[in-house]
């Protein structure tokens, strides 16, 4: 297990939070004067009586216009772009779950020095180490994941096979033959990988080398980190990372080895990317311990930076964001992702979140941790009634029958709420390489 503090760039990693403010608002100012030569962000801006240059004032940017999704899509199909066409050397999207994709590009520093360093900070603060030998295991294509811990690990100096999503059946292998020491991929299909080890006869404990993994996409559960940590060789670390396109890369938190027991991330790179947590329904900052919404600005990023972009994630702040052993206290700490603000089900007047499902299912013995759904019938998702889908481990002593009143109950003690829950043989639902689909609107 990691236990010693390492830094990229110790520099800015180190600074006080006061110090860090300051560099913000630094950046902020430059920002506003380079926005302010688009007429697309004058535009924007102009909505709520403001202009580009009000992003440096401290007093009116609690006032500056919010960035949603809409906002985006309306601006297809290069939204906010603020560099000529040409000077773009590559563009990247988000999933298009529910629409178009949205692009955003970005331009040969954006590549070349601004992700590189912020994915570096992400690995070495994880525990990662020039050397290391790395299965990255994120899609390609469109998607940023991959690309953005590809460069990361490059940047460290650790040697990286950038496998991508899939191939379980040459990964069981390779992760034996190769000696891989550090992973970065779904934790879900990483669940997977480790089944499809023991049905071949390989012994993740024993055969494989992994000594930490980088888990980002989609929150997962301590209970779930736990059970991976579990299948892994001994002292193996399950890595909460988080990060979305609009910010520029999976780049925005990681926990660090003294944050990782108690299930927080650091805000890693708020010198580039500056992170507030509101309300979702004010608005308004949240204090040490409270819940809100993850709203990014983006400082530095050259080609379709984000001023003020509604994430639709909600955290929780620690009780003590600014003070941790690793010495970041100017990089605040936060829980992980608990939910969507736009996933969030009310059945019969009770809210609740995939990821409050998924925290008593992984920690019901004999429940298969990485396969489970919701099915619902109605897309505003206000609802009298929801099932919940899991799968039984061949050798769990409890039956079909007794495990699914099992999770029933543990899930009406903690939500409140009852929900049906049917229980299938092991290999019936889906398996997910990249981000699970965890709700499901089904005909009745």
């Amino acid at each position: 297990m990691i236990t010693d503090t390492a830094y990229w760039e110790p520099d800015i990693e180190r600074l006080s939070r006061q110090d860090m403010v300051a560099l913000q608002q630094h950046k902020l100012t430059v920002l506003g004067q380079r926005l302010a030569a688009s007429e697309t962000w004058r535009s924007h801006f102009a909505t709520a009586g403001m202009k580009p240059e009000d992003i440096g004032h401290p007093e009116a940017f609690g006032e500056l216009p919010m960035l949603e999704k809409t906002d985006l899509r309306a601006l297809y199909p290069y939204p906010l772009l603020t560099v000529e066409r040409s000077q773009v050397r590559r563009f990247c999207a988000t999933s298009g779950t529910t629409g178009l994709p949205v692009m955003f590009g970005f331009t040969e520093r954006d590549l070349g020095d601004l992700l590189p360093r912020q994915m570096a900070r992400i690995y070495v603060a994880g525990g990662a180490r020039a050397g290391d030998i790395v299965y990255q295991g994120y899609g390609y294509g469109l998607w940023l994941g991959g690309l953005g811990f590809d460069l990361g690990a490059e940047t460290i100096g650790a040697t990286c096979f950038p496998v991508g999503p899939g191939r379980g059946e040459l990964a069981i292998q390779w992760l034996r033959d190769q000696g891989h020491t550090v992973c970065s991929v779904s934790a879900f299909w990483l669940m997977s990988v480790v089944a499809q080890a023991k049905e071949a006869g390989i012994d993740p404990k024993r055969d494989w080398r992994l000594r930490l993994g980088f888990f980002g996409g989609q929150s997962i559960s301590a209970g779930f980190r736990s059970e991976l940590e579990a299948e892994m060789p001994e002292g193996f670390q399950a890595v909460n990372s988080y990060g979305t396109t609009e910010a520029g890369g999976p780049n925005v938190g990681i926990a660090c080895p003294h944050s990782h027991d108690r299930n927080e991330m650091h805000l890693i790179n708020e010198d580039t990317v500056l992170t507030e947590i509101l309300d979702p329904q004010t608005l308004e900052p949240v204090g040490p311990g409270g819940e809100g919404e993850i709203v990014l600005t983006t400082l530095e990023k050259e080609a379709s930076p984000v001023v003020r972009w509604r994430t639709r994630d909600l955290v929780r702040l620690s009780e003590n964001p600014y003070d941790c052993p690793c010495g970041r206290r100017g990089l605040p700490l936060i829980g992980p992702i608990v939910g969507r603000s736009d996933d969030m089900l009310k059945i019969r007047g009770t809210m609740v979140f995939p990821s409050q499902v998924e925290d008593v299912i992984a920690a019901t013995p004999g429940t298969v941790k990485e396969a489970w759904q919701i099915y619902i019938d109605r897309s505003d998702r206000v609802l009298e009634e929801g099932t919940v889908a899991i799968e039984r481990r061949p050798e769990s002593n409890a039956g079909t029958e007794q495990l699914a009143k099992q999770v029933a109950d543990t899930l009406r003690a903690r939500l409140g709420v009852r929900l049906k829950v049917e229980c299938h043989d092991l290999g019936t639902l889906p398996r997910y390489e990249g981000k699970a689909e965890r709700v499901i609107i089904r005909d009745k």
